[in-house]
């Protein structure tokens, strides 16, 4: 847990895990009352155990112009395997023969209760928190590979998730969120959760006519405009590379890219 001040505070004693029924009901501790964890520890993922990584595509009109796609009439859904989660500052693999790596910096949502046919109205209450997602992508893989996203999604330590699960008293309107991605200290990605086609509430509904949402579960709700394929030229990720990204009141992750 990270208090007021930025210290991280041992929950040991208090939960087994950020992951499961927990998140249904999040208890409410005193961190002054909790033990300083001392040193510089890595930082993991801030939810554990998850069930499904779902992606949301295309979600900012001005991302999907970039890529030269339309509109979606309803979210596009893809999964990224849960092997590729990692933590906010670990480093990011690409794939042995990768020469399209891209970025997309987005609002990531962890269910809290299990959601089956909810409504917009209800489907906040279903979510436990808030985080960062950088959504790493193989583009030729997603593209060219027999046209499925899931290939280019999926590789290991392509899903660094955190630093920090938010609940959402502290967020307070999810579609009001700024949030940017540098390159190697260049700003790549400037936007804001305002301009999201769909709302996290409407995501949320509707992927839970399709499939039941369980505690845990991580939603990537989709990225502004920026990503190395719509750069002219297109960049694309090299060994070596850094890659910043933040979300207001979410906190920052930052990566660097190696090669599996």
């Amino acid at each position: 847990m990270l208090d007021a001040a930025g210290k991280l505070r041992d929950l040991t004693g208090v939960v087994p895990d950020i992951a499961g029924r927990v998140l249904a009901s999040l208890p409410r501790v005193d961190p002054e009352a909790l033990p300083v964890v001392e040193g510089a520890p890595r930082l993991g993922p801030p939810v554990g155990q998850v069930g499904k990584f779902i992606g949301i595509g295309l979600n900012y009109s001005d991302h999907a112009a970039e890529a030269g796609m339309d509109i979606p009439e309803e979210p596009i859904v893809f999964m990224k395997a849960t092997s590729s989660i990692c933590g906010p500052e670990d480093e990011v693999r690409l794939p042995r023969g990768s020469t399209h790596g891209d970025w997309e910096v987005e609002l990531g949502v962890v269910i809290g209760k299990p959601a089956s046919y909810v409504s917009e109205a209800e489907a906040l209450s279903h979510v436990a928190g808030y985080c960062v997602v950088n959504d790493v992508s193989e583009r030729h893989y997603q593209m060219h590979r027999s046209g499925q996203w899931t290939k280019g999604k999926s590789a290991d330590t392509f899903g660094p998730i955190g630093p920090w699960l938010v609940t959402p008293d502290e967020v307070g309107d999810p579609q009001n969120l700024e949030m940017w991605l540098d390159l190697n200290g260049e700003r790549m990605q400037t936007g804001t959760t305002a301009t999201m086609i769909f709302s996290v509430a409407q995501i949320v509904s509707h992927l839970s006519e399709l499939m039941s949402l369980q505690p845990g579960d991580v939603i990537a709700t989709g990225t502004p405009p920026g990503v190395g394929m719509g750069q002219t030229p297109k960049r694309y990720l090299a060994e070596g590379d850094i890659m910043e990204l933040e979300i207001q009141g979410l906190g920052r992750q930052r990566q660097t890219v190696g090669r599996a």
